[in-house]
């Protein structure tokens, strides 16, 4: 570990316990690492969290309020994706993930690098306005990570893989969804429902599809894994953040 990190470290550890990021040193140790046969691919496995592919949205306390506002707001998500598609394509940017760049795999931004992404707020204001109360200002969307619309135009594909680690959670909440489109998490195959959100562990092995004859649209949330803690978070922004700088990452 570097200065920067040890430091953060006996930070966190002075204010929480000397017990109270165990489980983030753990998980630096590679020789005790134990994984699921379907986690292999990701990056990090902090031990001690539920080895669980899909989670009941309604299932975590802490990320109900949210979960209950996005469905609420719905309607209004989607009539203003629609115009925001229609008229303001240019606001969508081919989705920038570490597999492979793929032109059939459009996002559009709310939140990334840390913060929200201001400049999208006048195309998808209900969105924003959700995710800024319910997420961001309650610190439970994850700041290593982002939230945005992701659209799969008719026949795109995601290849079957794992996201970096377990310690955060995807929420999908299904915006606009045309039939022959699913998404499949440690072998199990589901259908989105439109203004309803699916919820999983994406460190499992997952992929997903479009084989209909319009978009697919989901807004997508990174958000902390209901199994961390207060100083575990703290600890994984501080580690995160300062191996993204060594290796030159803005």
């Amino acid at each position: 570990m570097t200065p920067e990190i040890e430091n953060a470290f006996a930070a966190i550890r002075s204010e929480y316990g000397s017990d109270s990021i165990e489980r983030v040193e753990e998980m630096l140790d590679s020789k005790k690492q134990e994984r699921h046969p379907l986690q292999q691919g990701a990056k990090w496995i902090m031990p001690g969290i539920s080895q669980q592919p899909w989670h009941d949205p309604y299932g975590h306390a802490e990320h109900t309020p949210f979960i209950a506002a996005l469905e609420e707001q719905h309607g209004a998500i989607k009539s203003e994706l629609e115009t925001a598609w229609a008229a303001r394509r240019e606001a969508f940017s081919n989705y920038e993930h570490y597999l492979t760049p793929q032109d059939d795999w459009q996002a559009l931004y709310l939140y990334r690098k840390g913060g929200l992404v201001a400049e999208s707020q006048p195309t998808a204001p209900t969105a924003y306005k959700v995710l800024k109360e319910f997420a961001v200002d309650t610190e439970k969307i994850c700041p290593l990570l982002e939230c945005h619309f992701s659209t799969l135009l008719p026949g795109a594909a995601i290849k079957p893989h794992s996201d970096l680690w377990n310690f955060s959670i995807n929420l999908h909440l299904a915006v606009d969804i045309p039939e022959g489109c699913g998404i499949k998490v440690a072998g199990e195959t589901r259908s989105w429902e439109e203004g309803k959100c699916l919820l999983f562990d994406y460190s499992f092995e997952h992929e997903a599809w479009n084989s209909g004859t319009r978009p697919r649209t989901c807004l997508l949330v990174d958000l902390w894994h209901p199994d961390t803690t207060v100083p575990e978070r703290a600890a994984l922004v501080a580690l995160i953040t300062e191996i993204r700088k060594l290796m030159g990452e803005n």
